[in-house]
């Protein structure tokens, strides 16, 4: 008996078994926290190349005429300077500037796009995109996510490993952008030069039947490169490093794209689109929490939601915080009131009962070294 038959299964979970990943229950999900071990899982990524399951990933499209209106009432970035085959990340926002979710909306042509969701908000982010959608009759809203399965191919070695697959030139694709229409092992995909991981990388969307041979020929391609197949604890900690925000912890229906300082995300002169008011509002109101990076001076792990004192009196809290396997060091991401938001400020977070020492450092705390 399959003692995760309770859990949804992405197209990819024969491979997770075979790869001897550590499977959890992942929001519902039967995905792998580790194969190897996330410090090597990590360190693959950032010096080699590494193959991760992303199949739990919301997909929808939006077509039909109105399809760019629909969106620009729905989301916070201005659409309207898209080129085809061009990708933007973005938010659906609450009026009050909250996020109801933050995702990647591609442009095919006109009135055809392409959404990337959370997994653990597509039956939300659906539902309200449904829910709007009726003032707007040519426009029709699909959930696509059966119908798709979804690999990252992330590290330097990337492109080297994917060419090997593919007749289309992959130097020539820019950083957020796709390939609607490419063959990788013989399999018609759709190719994104995205990922969430700080490093170079391609995302393939492919059709469900697919999903188990594009893994392995993949994993094939990428012998001579050190590829291995990557959990959702190297995942997380990649991103966490990279300075990228993860929905439940930098973000949430009280906290807005202007607190995370993504606000150059935000098109606040496009009007009409929802939530642009209580943005104006908390802007002209001043904010009262801003995003920062931490770095421990103190030995210890500042862990989510963990409290971020300074003087000894609580200001905020940890979002995100661990062992940066690439820094040597540990780091957190917290909220804290701007007032204590510059670099080199001094606080504490509570660890286990003891106020440690920290100082807000700049983020992200990595960048890939440029070519």
């Amino acid at each position: 008996m399959d003692e995760h038959e309770n859990l949804q299964k992405t197209p990819f979970y024969p491979m997770h078994l075979k790869y001897g990943g550590k499977v959890v229950d992942f929001g519902g999900w039967a995905l792998s926290v580790q194969f190897s071990g996330i410090l090597d899982e990590h360190r693959t990524v950032r010096e080699r190349v590494g193959l991760f399951d992303v199949s739990h990933m919301g997909e929808a499209t939006v077509k039909g005429e109105g399809a760019l209106q629909f969106l620009q009432r729905m989301v916070s970035r201005d659409l309207s300077t898209m080129k085809d085959n061009q990708i933007y990340y973005t938010h659906l926002l609450y009026p009050s500037g909250g996020v109801v979710d933050d995702l990647m909306v591609t442009k095919l042509g006109e009135n055809d796009y392409y959404l990337v969701i959370n997994a653990s908000n597509a039956e939300k982010d659906i539902a309200w995109l449904e829910g709007h959608v009726k003032d707007f009759p040519g426009v029709e809203v699909k959930d696509i996510s059966a119908e798709t399965g979804e690999v990252a191919l992330q590290g330097p070695y990337a492109e080297a490993t994917l060419q090997k697959l593919t007749g289309s030139d992959l130097s020539k694709l820019k950083y957020y952008y796709v390939i609607p229409k490419a063959k990788v092992a013989g399999f018609e995909v759709m190719i994104s030069r995205t990922g969430y991981t700080g490093e170079d990388g391609f995302e393939v969307f492919c059709k469900p039947g697919d999903a188990v041979e594009l893994w392995e020929a993949i994993m094939e391609a990428g012998e001579d490169f050190g590829i291995k197949p990557i959990g959702l604890g190297a995942r997380d900690s990649l991103r966490f490093e990279a300075g990228m925000p993860l929905y439940g912890q930098e973000l949430d229906a009280d906290t807005s794209p202007l607190e995370a300082r993504l606000a150059r995300f935000l098109s606040l002169d496009k009007p009409g689109f929802i939530g642009r008011e209580g943005l104006l509002e908390r802007q002209d109101k001043g904010l009262s929490k801003v995003l920062i990076g931490l770095e421990m001076v103190d030995r210890g792990i500042p862990r989510h939601n963990y409290p971020v004192l300074y003087q000894g009196r609580q200001v905020g809290y940890v979002t995100t915080g661990s062992y940066s396997p690439t820094l040597g060091k540990n780091i957190a991401m917290a909220y804290v009131p701007p007032a204590l938001s510059a670099a080199g400020t001094e606080l504490q977070v509570e660890v286990r009962g003891r106020a440690l020492t920290a100082k807000v450092v700049r983020t992200p705390f990595y960048r890939r070294p440029r070519k």
